[in-house]
């Protein structure tokens, strides 16, 4: 039960300062609005390092069931996290009432609450969300190797490093996921919540998101356990 309640905490954190610099971005009337992409990459850098920081003692602070998934064939038990990421990142949700009120953009909405491709094309999206997700796998596991030394204090800040690198360097194509719960919850509070000027949640591509990192945790995983080099 603790490691499900951290899950919750953590997770709901995370994506409520995470989607929660979106929203500042890109929503009418606020304090940032129109700061840009460097300032999304870097708000959900600081989301992923403060929510580990927070539950990671208990849990380990997947936050993330692609993570969860690349543990598990890593070596880590793990996925009873699942269900808690998702309820927590749907439970997110608690500022920026005002602002959605004044935001007559549908498509800016909806991107303070899910991911969405620059050039739609699935099968090309669901690539780039696969070697996200590897290289943010591939690089936890790297993080937390031994032989660096920093896994109890410096670790969920590196691991925030590598969320803002994968976001400066790869999140154009399609807004860097790279996590099945950062959408699916989100997604379902979009559907749900009586928001003005929302339009589709676009469920069309809600898949992309979800079974792209779970592919790319389950590679990244493997190919760090089993390349000699860091046997």
């Amino acid at each position: 039960m603790n490691i499900f309640l951290a899950e919750l905490i953590g997770t709901m954190v995370l994506i409520l300062l995470g989607n929660g610099v979106v929203a500042n971005v890109v929503l009418a009337r606020t304090k940032g609005g129109n700061s840009g992409w460097i300032v999304i990459t870097a708000g959900w850098g600081f989301a992923v390092a403060i929510a580990a920081y927070i539950t990671g003692w208990v849990s380990g602070a997947h936050l993330n069931p692609a993570v969860t998934f690349g543990m598990w064939l890593y070596g880590s038990m793990a996925l009873a996290y699942v269900v808690a990421q998702c309820i927590g990142a749907f439970l997110g949700y608690l500022t920026y009432k005002r602002h959605y009120d004044v935001t007559e953009d549908a498509g800016l909405i909806l991107a303070t609450f899910s991911t969405g491709p620059a050039v739609r094309d699935f099968k090309w999206n669901l690539v780039t969300e696969i070697i996200d997700t590897a290289v943010l796998v591939f690089g936890v596991l790297g993080i937390f190797n031994s032989h660096n030394g920093i896994a109890s204090g410096f670790g969920p800040f590196a691991v925030g490093i590598l969320v803002y690198s994968i976001g400066l360097s790869l999140g154009g194509p399609t807004g860097y996921a790279i996590n099945p719960a950062r959408d699916l919850g989100p997604q379902i509070a979009h559907a749900l919540l009586p928001i003005k000027n929302k339009g589709h949640s676009d469920w069309e591509y809600a898949w992309v998101p979800i079974v792209g990192p779970l592919i790319g945790g389950g590679i990244g995983a493997p190919c760090y356990k089993f390349l000699p080099v860091f046997a």
